[in-house]
């Protein structure tokens, strides 16, 4: 781990200027060109995935000319050679989205995407299922692509069974299963309508706990589990997705913290809906349904289930013939804490499972077999909740962590059977994410460094490149950002000590400087837990075009954020708004001491907790920042969702006080620097309830403000001209502040 001392940071932050030669031959970065096509990233693959016999790798690749368009392409690893399966626009209907296919999109973080956005590998490796806008289709690697059978509309979760043997999918909230040899579609649920639905995960699921899916198939295809779910108990918001062509309002379902959660039951049975038994999951019914998956053999199956509080997790083991189930082993919160899901439970052919653990402070991987743990990581340093591969054959697991520097991720292994060392498989310098195929024998591994956009390489089980799938390497005459790479300017990394000693990460980058000049800062933070903002990934060219206006780039990581430990992000139990504050204000002191920053010119830019995070910073240190943009804050915690909210300030209704201390409204009248409010206008994650709250409290207070509302945008403003107009926005309004000209 590379840690910097202030003299140190400040050497590196004094680095040579950009000579003028170099700077001639820079092209200038516009706003039009940063968001045009294609994008200055290069190629952006998505939802990589090997064939169950790992002789090819497919991915989703987006086109130069379109950049939100995805189509189906394949390489074979034998020869290096690259297909286009399933072209979306010579496919595609153009029918639009149903409305629950937006939400799941947006639950996902896929919404504004075209074309294609899964698809599913066959058991044989012969064919693939391509769900394209209401359409299922059967894509073969000779090029053939057959129309699947089905009745029209929206399909949600659709897959092929893990035997091949199927197709299933969700509609009209049931689900619905297609015998491929036969093609005939069967809906194998009955009652789901209205407030009940089949085979779908709810919202806080789908939001908040890393779960897309309500069904889940056993490996030889003899049956499925099945999720229902009835919404009936949850709270109608009335939600106004306000367009530029008018206001369409839904009665959405939207568990507020402290209000009842959807009721969740788990029923196994056949592929055609016969011999149905419900899985008993406790007298208790106020539980989460956290993860559900299938032992080897077919004949356990393995339920997480979470109580209200997240403090106690149980792994129960069910007998899918008759639904009894026992808990097999539980996770249980320490004071003051709460219980990190996963999605680390592996179960191997000899019946034991890796499993995910913060039990010793760290997230480590462990083994369960026969009733005792064997701890296969451990050390000052997290493995990310989740296990890309494993080969039974060698015994190996395979996982991501930062085991060599806090600022990195790589790939890793070690022995499950007898683990002692763990092996790096990844090159150090970078931040790398991994899958792997079904034998653990070959990674697809993708990287990114603060110089190089993502590239992704396939990779043996030793680590080693055994080829390019996407180089996209920016130093190549053709690569998008390369006209740029003149100007570009390098990141710098450091740590300073937070209020109560905790070293804290940050991240800078800096204009090519003139001696004795002052610049001001764009001061850009997250603050919110499960993030880690300042690492060695690929920032975007968005940073490089604020420094290209004269700003420095800055921001740090505070305690309550993730891969620092339990104790690190455990900070913030009871205490949002806190902790987080006082760190992020003690990066803008540090910045107030270096000689090259303008300490009246620092101006500080969030989203979503971000954006609640900007309005805790003016109201509590006052004069400290120029001015703040707030995008889709949060202001009161009460009106955001049971899973999240709860995890970490408890019930409202047991612990009022602590969502007093919390909330933005109450202090509303604190603020006196210059604020941008700006939230989309269909927003149903943070929704628009937050800021209008906020900026009805702001003039009874008589505080003035800005604001800017974008008509039909949800959570994620942005798409063609949208993303344009908001950063025009945002950097309007902070030029005028720190009387930055504007380029």
């Amino acid at each position: 781990m590379r840690r910097w001392l202030l003299g140190l940071a400040l050497a590196a932050l004094g680095a040579p200027l950009m000579t003028g030669e170099a700077a001639a031959q820079a092209r200038d970065l516009t706003l039009e060109r940063l968001f045009a096509s294609p994008d200055l990233a290069g190629a952006t693959p998505r939802k990589l995935a090997l064939s169950p016999d790992g002789k090819f790798v497919t991915l989703l690749r987006n086109r130069a000319d379109e950049k939100e368009r995805f189509d189906l392409w394949a390489m074979d690893t034998r020869t290096g050679q690259w297909r286009m399966l399933v072209d979306s626009k010579k496919l595609g209907s153009g029918a639009a989205l149903s409305e629950a296919e937006k939400m799941q999109r947006e639950r996902a973080r896929i919404g504004g995407t075209k074309g294609i956005v899964s698809y599913g590998w066959s058991a044989d490796s012969q064919s693939i299922l391509v769900p394209l806008e209401g359409e299922l289709y059967l894509a073969r690697l000779d090029g053939q692509v057959r129309k699947l059978a089905a009745a029209a509309g929206p399909k949600l979760n659709a897959v092929i069974s893990p035997a091949g043997r199927f197709a299933s999918y969700v509609q009209d909230q049931n689900l619905v299963v297609m015998d491929l040899a036969r093609g005939a579609p069967k809906r194998v649920t009955e009652d789901g309508a209205n407030t009940v639905h089949w085979g779908e995960a709810e919202f806080v699921a789908q939001e908040e706990m890393d779960r897309s899916t309500g069904y889940w198939w056993a490996r030889d295809d003899s049956r499925v589990a099945v999720e229902r779910f009835d919404e009936a108990p949850v709270g109608v918001v009335t939600r106004a997705a306000i367009g530029a062509e008018g206001t369409s309002i839904y009665q959405q379902r939207y568990p507020k913290a402290g209000t009842p959660n959807a009721l969740v039951e788990l029923y196994v049975m056949a592929p055609d809906g016969g011999a149905r038994v419900k899985v008993d999951l406790g007298i208790e019914t106020d539980i989460y349904l956290a993860r559900v998956d299938w032992s080897r053999d077919g004949k356990t199956l393995y339920v997480q289930r979470q109580n209200r509080d997240q403090t106690r997790l149980d792994i129960l083991a069910v007998d899918p013939a008759t639904g009894k189930s026992s808990v097999l082993f539980s996770e249980k919160s320490g004071a003051k804490s709460w219980v990190n899901l996963s999605n680390a439970l592996t179960p191997l052919d000899d019946g034991s499972l890796i499993w995910w653990s913060e039990r010793d402070g760290h997230g480590h991987l462990y083994r369960f077999a026969r009733g005792k743990w064997a701890q296969l990581t451990k050390g000052d340093w997290e493995v990310t909740p989740d296990v890309v591969g494993v080969d039974q054959a060698a015994g190996r697991v395979f996982f991501l962590g930062n085991k060599d520097n806090v600022l990195e991720r790589h790939l890793y292994a070690v022995s499950y059977r007898k683990p002692e060392a763990v092996t790096r498989l990844t090159e150090a310098g970078w931040w790398n994410g991994a899958v792997m195929d079904p034998a653990g024998t070959r990674a697809i591994v993708t990287r990114s460094n603060p110089d190089q956009p993502s590239q992704v390489y396939l990779a043996d089980a030793s680590g080693k490149r055994i080829a390019w799938v996407n180089e996209n390497a920016v130093t190549a005459a053709d690569h998008p950002y390369n006209p740029y790479l003149a100007s570009h300017r390098e990141r710098s990394f450091g740590t300073i000590k937070g209020p109560d000693g905790t070293l804290l990460h940050w991240e800078m980058v800096t204009p090519a400087r003139e001696p004795g000049k002052r610049y001001p800062v764009l001061f850009q933070h997250y603050g919110g837990p499960h993030s880690q903002t300042v690492s060695k990934a690929w920032g975007g060219a968005l940073q490089q075009y604020i420094v290209d206006r004269g700003y420095i780039w800055f921001q740090i990581d505070n305690r309550g954020s993730a891969n620092r430990g339990k104790a690190y992000e455990d900070a913030i139990w009871h205490a949002m708004g806190s902790v987080e504050v006082e760190d992020q204000v003690a990066g803008a002191s540090y910045l107030k001491t270096l000689d090259f920053v303008d300490p009246a010119k620092i101006v500080t830019y969030g989203w979503s907790y971000g954006g609640y995070m900007t309005l805790k910073l003016l109201e509590a240190a006052p004069g400290v920042f120029a001015a703040g943009v707030a995008g889709a804050p949060v202001s009161k915690w009460e009106l955001y969702d049971t899973h999240y909210t709860e995890r970490y300030m408890g019930d409202p209704t047991k612990v009022a006080k602590a969502y007093e201390r919390a909330d933005t409204i109450t202090k509303a009248a604190k603020i006196s620097d210059p604020l941008l409010i700006i939230h989309g206008m269909a927003d149903d994650n943070v929704v628009l309830e937050h800021s209008t709250a906020m900026t009805a409290t702001l003039q009874q207070q008589k505080v003035p403000f800005e604001m800017m509302l974008y008509p039909g945008q949800t959570h994620r403003v942005g798409g063609p001209g949208i993303s344009e107009h908001l950063w025009n926005t945002i950097l309007g309004f902070l030029d005028r502040q720190t009387g930055t000209p504007k380029p």
